[in-house]
């Protein structure tokens, strides 16, 4: 499971002379942006959507490599990767995660959905149950 969900990209230049951003950590997916600027927002929900779809589709998310510029993702969709990999983890269902916490099963699958929005202090709870701790840190912006 990665300590951090924050993934190296690669941004060349095409023909045109626009900036294609990849993620070659997950092996599929690209995006652009006039400017580096553009670029590197479009980046950001790029990796948004590649740590989404990984997760709807069932398999893991990569191990952050340490090459190229790091792209972090949105809080909320880091937060719902680390409750889904810790979830995976546990080799719980999600009826026995939801008895754990003390919700209802359909809660457990909204947690689980990266398309739902969750609060961050129910998946900070729901980790805490499952024996892991949120960290925030801030830094300078790039």
């Amino acid at each position: 499971m990665p300590e951090s969900y924050s993934y190296p990209a690669e941004i060349t230049r095409d023909e045109d002379g626009r900036h294609v951003v990849s993620f070659p950590d997950f092996g599929w997916g690209a995006t652009d942006g006039a400017t580096l600027d553009e670029a590197q927002v479009e980046a950001r929900d790029l990796l948004r959507e590649l740590m989404a779809g990984t997760m709807r589709e069932g398999r893991d998310l990569p191990v952050p490599s340490q090459r190229g510029i790091l792209v972090v993702p949105p809080v909320q969709i880091a937060l719902k990767a680390a409750l889904y990999e810790t979830f995976r983890g546990t080799g719980l269902s999600q009826r026995g995660l939801a008895r754990r916490l003390g919700v209802a099963e359909s809660e457990v699958r909204r947690m689980l959905n990266p398309d739902h929005a969750t609060k961050a202090a129910a998946i900070d709870r729901a980790l805490r149950r499952l024996g892991r701790r949120v960290i925030v840190s801030v830094d300078k912006a790039a």
